[in-house]
C-alpha cells in the first residue's frame, strides 16, 4: 500500500488487506484536533517490537506502515510513556486487588501478605496475552498473531471492548458512534475477555 501526500491530506480511506477501511484526516475524539500522520518505516517497527519484546498483530503493522494518529503512542520516541502504559493493566488490577475486592477464586486463597498477592496477580497477567497500547488506555492484544483482534479499553478492572477490530475501534474513536450498543461476535482473548464478561459488557462510551 502507499499514500501520496495529496491523498493523505484529502482524507483518503486506508484499506487494510483484511477488508478494513479507516478514514484518514478526521479528528480523533470529540473536540480534539488530532489527525492522522505518516506512519513508521519497517525498521522503526522492528526496533519498537524488539525494544519492548512485543509482536504486533499483522493488521496493526499494516496500518502503522501507512499512518498513525498524532496523539497515539509514538513508538519511535515515547519510550518512557510506553513502558508506563505496558505496565498499566497490571498496576490497575493491583489497585483493585488492594482497594476494590478484586480476587478470582481460581487464583487460589488470597494471601495475607500484599507482596504475595502481587506476585500471584503478576503471574496471572504474565500468562495472558500482552496488551499493546495504541491510544490513551486503549489496547490491542498481541495474541493471536492474526488480524481482527478486538481493542480493549483498560482502566483497572473496568475493561470493556472498545472495538471489534482496529477498523471498528477507529470508527468509534473518530466518529463517536455512541448509540451502537454492546458488541457481539467479538473474538475471545484469553483472560481479557473473561475480565470483560465477569464485570459486565456495556456500550463503549
Amino acid at each position: 500500500m502507499s499514500l501520496d501526500r495529496r491523498q493523505f491530506l484529502l482524507g483518503a480511506p486506508l484499506v487494510l488487506s483484511a477488508g478494513y477501511s479507516i478514514k484518514l484526516g478526521r479528528q480523533i475524539g470529540s473536540g480534539m484536533s488530532d489527525k492522522w500522520v505518516k506512519g513508521y518505516t519497517q525498521a522503526e517497527l522492528d526496533e519498537a517490537q524488539a525494544r519492548y519484546k512485543l509482536r504486533f498483530p499483522p493488521d496493526l503493522i499494516e496500518m502503522y506502515l501507512d499512518v498513525r494518529p498524532v496523539d497515539g503512542w509514538d513508538w519511535a520516541h515515547d519510550h518512557e510513556k510506553i513502558r508506563e502504559m505496558l505496565a498499566w493493566p497490571l498496576e490497575g488490577l493491583w489497585f483493585d486487588v488492594q482497594n476494590n475486592f478484586l480476587w478470582w477464586p481460581e487464583w487460589g486463597p488470597k494471601p495475607k501478605d500484599p507482596k504475595e498477592q502481587y506476585e500471584v496477580l503478576r503471574a496471572v497477567v504474565e500468562r495472558a496475552p500482552k496488551l499493546i497500547p495504541i491510544y490513551s488506555h486503549r489496547y490491542i492484544p498481541e495474541e493471536p498473531q492474526e488480524s481482527g483482534n478486538p481493542v480493549f479499553s483498560v482502566y483497572q478492572s473496568d475493561i470493556i471492548y472498545y472495538g471489534r477490530d482496529l477498523a471498528d475501534y477507529f470508527d468509534h474513536e473518530l466518529h463517536g458512534n455512541a448509540n451502537r450498543g454492546p458488541m457481539t461476535n467479538v473474538k475471545r482473548i484469553r483472560f481479557w475477555s473473561d475480565m470483560v464478561e465477569r464485570y459486565g459488557e456495556r456500550p463503549a462510551e
